[in-house]
């Protein structure tokens, strides 16, 4: 049963939990050192009731990021049900995409110091995307100067892709992430410029600043 359902004062309090999650989101989103004063105001809760659940902003900000990771391992999972790893890759940056996954870890990398749970969930969605990687090299669909840390960063394109309106972002979000993925498949005429991404290049934005 999602804790949402529960009955009584628990099912009450993962339904607040989701309301402050939602609004940290798009707090945090718009302005990552907006005060947690705004986060209580946007889910309508005392700031009291969400310093019980959240004893500082830290804490929050890290909870945030987490969700996001879960929601990134959970699409790798499901993912590995396809039978066609080509398909399986794409449709998993699709999913990934319309999540809106990687707005909360390039807005909010450095805000916060990352949990040991956190890191291993990091270790497995990396070993996940790998997987990913690889059964869609096992295709030939996958150009070979590829390498599995251009995912990170076909998704943190697409997630910088913002407008004030919802719809036309998701819009525009899967247009160019269409034109990336074009651009991963075999058979182009021209190599890639540059050095690819490197094992753990961009992890020093995760230190606290």
């Amino acid at each position: 049963m999602p804790e949402t359902a529960l009955p009584g004062r628990a099912g009450q309090a993962a339904r607040n939990n989701v309301v402050i999650l939602d609004a940290a989101r798009h707090v945090f989103l718009a302005d990552p050192k907006a005060p947690i004063s705004q986060v209580a105001e946007r889910a309508g809760v005392g700031i009291s009731a969400l310093y019980r659940r959240y004893a500082s902003k830290e804490v929050l900000l890290s909870r945030l990021c987490h969700e996001g990771l879960r929601t990134y391992i959970a699409e790798a999972e499901a993912a590995d049900e396809e039978p066609d790893g080509w398909t399986a890759l794409t449709g998993f940056l699709g999913r990934v995409v319309d999540a809106d996954v990687h707005s909360l870890t390039v807005h909010l990398a450095g805000t916060f110091t990352p949990t040991e749970e956190m890191g291993a969930d990091a270790r497995r969605a990396n070993e996940l995307s790998a997987a990913l990687f690889a059964r869609a090299r096992a295709t030939g669909r996958l150009r070979e100067d590829a390498v599995t840390e251009d995912i990170g960063m076909i998704l943190e394109c697409c997630a910088a892709i913002r407008v004030d309106d919802a719809e036309r972002t998701t819009e525009l979000r899967r247009r160019y992430l269409a034109m990336l993925v074009e651009g991963l498949e075999a058979g182009k005429d021209r190599a890639l410029p540059g050095p690819p991404p490197r094992p753990g290049e961009m992890n020093g934005r995760w230190r606290p600043s």
